[in-house]
């Protein structure tokens, strides 16, 4: 299969880096900035799981080739609007397009983009960044990316990309239940997220912080609510996981937003809590969530 990564940048670099590794035939679409540090220095990887260099197959905004078997979309979700217009020229009728950005908006501009068919269910879990040189750096034991079709079938063509990933220095997953697996890592993201950019802070000093814990479990259960009056397939359960995971991560875990604001740039505030809370039914339900999208709004207009 051919597959095209749109953004060869943490995320993408990363997993497309993994299937480069293993044989995979990988094209990176990228943007000019990007294309001279690749050009010049590979695709560099430091990770504990095994550092790579790499020579990329590498393509530029509007550039011509064959339509792609996959697109394994990996760009920050307030980049989606220029990766949609950069990626329809490599879009066929049998493409598969797999996001791997967080929450759920995206997924309704992509179906309105290129039609209900085209479109997986994809979520990942890891920690990884940039460096100043553009090397992407991967420091946790977690490198995730699961994938699926969102109506929950088993499918020849998700059949046939199980078989691409499998054997990859990666954890690819196949899942039945993507479109729970999205809302839930959604639920879990916007909680984390939500207290460490708002506290400025890695999660153990946080949950260290007298009522910290109360806060965590608070904005969990506006989340919660919100996404269960969406209809969405979130439980109590649900929130019980989140905060269990979050009581369990390392003390020095930030989130990736929280990062984006200490490096000066964008965030993905509407994407994440403006999308959650056009669906609250009042403002006096959801006070934290709130203060949260007002802090990063406050942060973004002064960058």
């Amino acid at each position: 299969m051919r597959i095209l990564v749109i953004g060869a940048g943490a995320i993408g670099g990363y997993f497309g880096g993994r299937l480069m590794e293993k044989g995979e035939d990988i094209t990176f679409l990228v943007r000019e900035n990007r294309y001279r540090q690749l050009t010049e220095g590979g695709l560099v990887v430091n990770s504990i799981h095994g550092d790579m260099k790499l020579i990329p197959k590498l393509l530029r905004d509007g550039e011509r080739a064959d339509p792609f078997d996959v697109v394994l979309l990996a760009t920050k979700a307030y980049h989606l609007n220029g990766a949609i217009k950069s990626m329809r020229p490599y879009i066929g009728e049998e493409t598969m397009i797999l996001p791997l950005l967080n929450g759920i908006a995206h997924i309704d501009k992509l179906v309105e983009e290129f039609g209900e068919k085209r479109i997986l269910g994809g979520l990942c879990f890891i920690e990884t960044t940039l460096n100043e040189k553009g090397h992407v750096v991967q420091t946790s034991p977690v490198h995730r990316l699961v994938f699926g079709e969102r109506n929950g079938e088993e499918t020849e063509r998700i059949k046939t990309l199980q078989t691409v990933f499998e054997g990859t220095k990666g954890q690819f997953e196949y899942s039945k239940n993507i479109n729970q697996s999205m809302w839930e890592k959604y639920l879990f993201i916007a909680t984390f997220s939500g207290i460490t950019t708002l506290m400025r802070a890695p999660i153990g000093p946080i949950r260290e912080a007298m009522s910290g814990k109360q806060s965590i479990k608070q904005i969990c259960h506006e989340v919660q609510s919100i996404m269960q009056s969406m209809g969405a397939p979130i439980t109590s359960a649900s929130g019980k996981a989140t905060l269990e995971k979050i009581a369990e991560m390392n003390a020095e875990m930030k989130s990736s937003m929280q990062r984006d604001m200490e490096k000066g740039m964008a965030t993905e505030a509407d994407h994440f809590f403006h999308y959650l809370l056009q669906h609250a039914n009042f403002i006096d339900s959801t006070p934290i969530l709130h203060l949260i999208f007002t802090n990063l709004k406050v942060y973004e207009s002064s960058i």
